[in-house]
């Protein structure tokens, strides 16, 4: 699963990463790598439960204090781990292509199947 984590508030994304990752996707979406995927509102429409000390307590957003949230998200399949980083670098570099002045954190992920 890869997630894309940036600083709220960084604005639009600008039209050229938009066509970039279409391409991107649609390529992956056609090889079967790409399963689904989508991008995030900001955080002032978000809730959060916090579970702590065996409490739940709902937390409405704009959270003040976030400064990082996730923006968008993707779950994929590789028949290797070298190929999912090699794809997930390809990722990086679009968003430094055409997005240079915003700090994009970019996070691969293996989903669990179960108790280990």
């Amino acid at each position: 699963m890869g997630f894309v984590r940036m600083e709220e508030g960084v604005g639009r994304p600008p039209q050229s990463l938009f066509d970039a990752m279409d391409a991107y996707i649609g390529e992956r979406a056609a090889n079967g790598t790409f399963i689904d995927g989508g991008g995030l509102y900001g955080l002032e429409d978000a809730v959060n439960f916090v579970v702590r000390d065996g409490t739940v307590s709902r937390v409405d957003g704009p959270y003040a204090e976030a400064k990082e949230v996730v923006g968008g998200w993707s779950l994929l399949q590789y028949d290797s781990l070298e190929e999912a980083v090699a794809d997930q670098q390809e990722f990086a570099d679009i968003h430094a292509k055409h997005w240079p002045e915003v700090t994009v954190v970019a996070t691969l992920r293996q989903i669990s199947t179960g108790p280990e």
